[in-house]
């Protein structure tokens, strides 16, 4: 990873997603952002690791990365997935000493890292901040327990599309296929399930016309008809 010291990125950042620049016209986060470091990490590289010490926060700046946590019997859990903008490693910020989650990029990345000590000097200062991180929190806590909910209830199948729509709302699609290329296996620590059923899965849905697959691509075909099938649960309305 090559880290450095970038001064003026982000005042001059578009991404109106990162909680960092839509509060950059306060004194205090914008002073903060002086000591940003920049970290460059390549397709496959990890960048936290789970039972690490708590160092900081990482934002996306390009990319994308995906974030897990080791379940029963060691099995790898992909909890979220995260583009430019969101935030890596906020799990364990502020009660735990430890990272007990990990990440890895899922494609070349740019990430904006901040250091515990000096980020928790803004939380004590700047009020607006405090309570649009504390927002974050609450949104994230949601979405956790939509996803227990949704492992517990859904069957395999409808975990396999829940899973589908979710990468679908976060990465969007291009010609036909979601912009983002995945693993089955990655779609399957998403699912809770194995790679054998997602292979058949996929499957079952191609032939239902219901999706399209190219190798490792996939592309939503009957976008509503997947929506339909686990609107029950209420689940894909959850972002």
């Amino acid at each position: 990873m090559n880290k450095g010291m970038v001064d003026t990125a982000c005042g001059t950042c578009s991404n109106m997603d990162c909680l960092i620049k839509k509060n950059y016209q306060s004194p205090v986060v914008s002073t903060f952002t002086e000591h940003r470091k920049e970290i460059r990490c390549k397709k496959g590289q990890q960048f936290i690791m789970e039972g690490a010490p708590v160092t900081g926060l990482f934002f996306v700046l390009k990319g994308s990365v995906k974030v897990l946590r080791t379940g029963l019997h060691g099995k790898e859990q992909i909890v979220r997935f995260a583009k430019e903008g969101e935030i890596i490693g906020h799990r364990g910020f502020t009660t735990e000493e430890s990272y007990p989650i990990s990440a890895i990029a899922l494609e070349d990345c740019t990430l904006c890292y901040f250091a515990k000590d000096r980020l928790q000097e803004v939380l004590k200062t700047d009020p607006l901040f405090t309570y649009d991180l504390m927002l974050f929190y609450a949104n994230e806590l949601s979405k956790s327990e939509v996803k227990v909910k949704s492992l517990s209830q859904m069957t395999v199948r409808e975990r396999v599309i829940d899973t589908l729509l979710y990468v679908y709302r976060k990465f969007g699609q291009d010609n036909d296929f979601i912009s983002i290329i995945l693993s089955r296996r990655e779609y399957a620590d998403y699912a809770g399930t194995t790679e054998e059923q997602v292979i058949r899965a996929f499957s079952a849905l191609k032939k239902e016309n219901l999706i399209v697959a190219r190798g490792k691509r996939i592309g939503i075909v009957q976008l509503e008809s997947l929506q339909k099938e686990i609107s029950e649960h209420n689940f894909y309305l959850d972002s």
